[in-house]
């Protein structure tokens, strides 16, 4: 099986403020088996719907883009469409661009699938920050920044790996203070 060229979208916002921080760019993949009830985005889990976009033409469309530097996938389930999903993100990440994934899977559960799962582990491996776990309505807290209910991480990928266990992310932003003479 060759690398994947096209990808099944329920579509995009080239200006999202809310999957991720700062100004990104949000694809959100067509094709969601978890049927969280009170998912944000309902319409996008049926896998026939959406549009078959090419890999290479959503490429272009972000780089077109001068604003943005990280890039989030959400849905629909990116991991539903790994192999497609794990491209366009190998993609954007040897042009520079930050990577957020979010997925109604734990983070441990894709790992153990990773090991006979080379989509699956290239995902992962091209995933600065994974957002995991289901959506849970009775959690739901809009206090959250980036996640919709409590039960959901905000996992740094790479420190998880290097740790052999589970490293929250945490903001890097430096916000500036108010001088004390003010």
């Amino acid at each position: 099986m060759g690398v994947p060229s096209d990808i099944r979208l329920y579509g995009t916002a080239p200006d999202s403020i809310v999957d991720g921080p700062g100004l990104r760019y949000a694809v959100f993949v067509q094709g969601c088996t978890h049927a969280c009830p009170g998912c944000h985005n309902p319409e996008s889990q049926p896998r026939e719907g959406g549009t078959v976009c090419a890999i290479a033409d959503v490429v272009a469309d972000i780089r077109a883009n001068g604003l943005v530097r990280d890039v989030t996938l959400s849905g629909g389930e990116p991991f539903e469409q790994a192999a497609a999903a794990a491209e366009l993100a190998r993609q954007l990440k040897e042009l520079g661009y930050g990577i957020w994934t979010y997925t109604g899977y734990l983070y441990e559960d894709l790992e153990a699938r990773a090991q006979g799962d080379a989509a699956v582990r290239a995902l992962l491996d091209a995933t600065d920050v994974l957002v995991d776990g289901p959506y849970v309505a009775a959690l739901r807290s809009l206090g959250l920044s980036w996640r919709g209910s409590s039960n959901q991480r905000l996992i740094d990928v790479s420190a998880s790996r290097a740790a052999g266990g589970i490293v929250l992310w945490e903001t890097r932003e430096v916000f500036p203070q108010k001088p004390p003479s003010w």
